[in-house]
């Protein structure tokens, strides 16, 4: 049984602390938070100790229909003019924001306990002191079809229609 089993067979003192990681190609080093009060030092998947700042969030998963969406719907609160700073470095460089979701236990920080969840952040806004993001795992619904596009380069043969 993995560590999240066991919690939610048992229960006990252990309590489930979701992690968020926010990265982007235009920003010096990535965010990291946790939801709770106290800021934590977890290792990743990657090994490295890494350290969540305590910050509250909450997350909406997305409805069970037959729609083709997979946002997930971040809100953080308390945040400050940084995050607006970071946003904007963002769209001015266009560079996509990534996101990471991990769960830890409070009893074992030394791996996440369930495989981390890696999405894109499709868009997302600011009102007074709260982000909301929407992230997504793979967009189905705005994929283009063929994926490939005819250009000269591919078919030569378009020159001559």
């Amino acid at each position: 049984m993995t560590a999240l089993e066991t919690l939610y067979a048992s229960g006990g003192k252990a309590v489930i602390i979701p992690t968020l990681e926010l990265y982007c190609s235009a920003w010096p080093v990535p965010i990291y938070l946790c939801h709770g009060f106290e800021d934590i030092t977890a290792t990743i998947e990657s090994g490295a100790k890494v350290k969540f700042t305590a910050s509250g969030f909450a997350v909406a998963l997305p409805k069970r229909d037959n729609s083709g969406n997979q946002t997930l719907t971040f809100a953080i609160d308390n945040v400050t003019g940084e995050a607006q700073r970071l946003i904007d470095q963002a769209l001015d460089a266009r560079a996509r924001i990534g996101l990471v979701f991990r769960t830890f236990v409070s009893t074992d920080l030394s791996a996440p306990a369930e495989r981390p969840y890696r999405m894109t952040v499709l868009n997302g806004f600011m009102q007074g002191a709260s982000v909301q993001l929407n992230a997504g795992y793979f967009d189905l619904i705005n994929l283009g079809w063929p994926r490939r596009k005819y250009n000269l380069a591919f078919a030569p043969c378009l020159r001559y229609i």
